[in-house]
């Protein structure tokens, strides 16, 4: 297919293009498709994206720019709908395959940026560093209570995927004792790291979560989870903000039953922490950026121009989760072999 058959809408915002996808990127994906920006200033969904992206094959989506219903149903030349990261919660596949447009994801090229980010919160929790900054802010003179080493603690890592498994490499390399609880990974791979869930939040230090977020995870970190935990432990979460009874979390944070919180997740907006956390000096806040580094944002850019190559070349991309129902992106390969 001539690349400039090809036609593509980038939703990102100006900002959202300068944070999460690159010039680099958009240069290689001019090298096979034409590119029409998002030049409203505004996150664009339901009928107003499938309107802006008028005339357009493929849309190249930001997290922010859900997938609806109304996206599809109004735009009869839309072909394929690619997200620029993991997570497709927002996409209504079922809509987009009744349309017969492909839904694509990226691949998960941020697992040791999350992981190291993880890192920082237990250096963070165990030594204080949020709690002094805020004291400082106050214009007060900190006063800690004993900080932490961490080649003397306990991590427990509930979920055992890419983040959970370089986390546990990171930790183990400075000393940690590692913990880790996955019931759908084999359990002979993990060792002398197998545990049962309730293990891990008996005797860790650090319990980071790192499960997938399913109807059956829901509130996995509830009252009962947080008052198995040690007194003095720490919670950290940089998966889903589902997956923890925020009133739990902070009952117990106010009871001084855990030492503190590191949350990039939460139920907020975006998946970003809740704003009942702003301010607390005992947890340690991010907003949902764990992945937001040079390389791994880059990787998901390049899995978008992959995916952009791939259908200008006529071929099913990577990443895709409804092949068989994309009957337009059939159709358009067909019509282009006999042109």
């Amino acid at each position: 297919m001539d690349h400039k058959a090809l036609k593509v809408f980038l939703t990102y915002t100006d900002d959202e293009f300068a944070n999460y996808y690159s010039q680099a990127g958009l240069v290689e994906l001019q090298r096979h498709a034409q590119v029409v920006r998002n030049s409203t200033g505004r996150v664009l969904e339901g009928r107003e994206l499938a309107e802006a992206a008028v005339g357009c094959q493929v849309i190249v989506a930001h997290r922010s720019a859900a997938g609806l219903a109304s996206t599809f149903e109004h735009a009869p030349e839309l072909v394929a709908f690619l997200r620029g990261a993991v997570d497709i919660s927002t996409i209504d596949v079922s809509a987009a395959s009744m349309h017969g447009v492909l839904v694509t994801q990226a691949s998960a090229g941020f697992g040791r940026a999350v992981a190291e980010m993880g890192l920082g919160m237990m250096i963070d929790l165990a030594r204080g560093i949020s709690r002094a900054r805020a004291a400082y802010e106050r214009g007060e003179e900190p006063v800690l209570a004993k900080g932490l080493q961490l080649n003397a603690c306990t991590v427990g890592i509930v979920g055992y995927g890419r983040i959970g498994r370089h986390l546990a490499e990171m930790s183990a390399a400075i000393g940690m004792r590692v913990l880790v609880h996955d019931p759908h990974f084999p359990q002979e791979q993990l060792g002398a790291m197998a545990a049962t869930f309730d293990e891990i939040l008996r005797v860790s230090d650090f319990v980071v979560c790192l499960a997938v977020a399913t109807p059956e995870t829901a509130n996995l970190m509830n009252a009962q989870a947080f008052s198995i935990m040690r007194p003095g432990a720490s919670f950290i979460n940089l998966s889903r903000g589902e997956l923890v009874d925020e009133d739990a979390l902070e009952a117990m944070l106010d009871a001084g039953h855990l030492r503190g919180a590191g949350l990039d997740v939460g139920r907020a907006k975006d998946q970003k922490p809740s704003s009942r956390f702003v301010g607390r000096p005992d947890v340690v806040l991010m907003p949902h950026v764990g992945g937001m580094t040079v390389q791994a944002r880059e990787h998901q850019t390049m899995d978008t121009v992959r995916q952009v190559a791939a259908l200008a070349a006529g071929s099913m991309p990577e990443g895709a989760v409804n092949a068989a129902a994309a009957y337009r992106l059939k159709q358009l390969f067909e019509q282009e072999s006999t042109q």
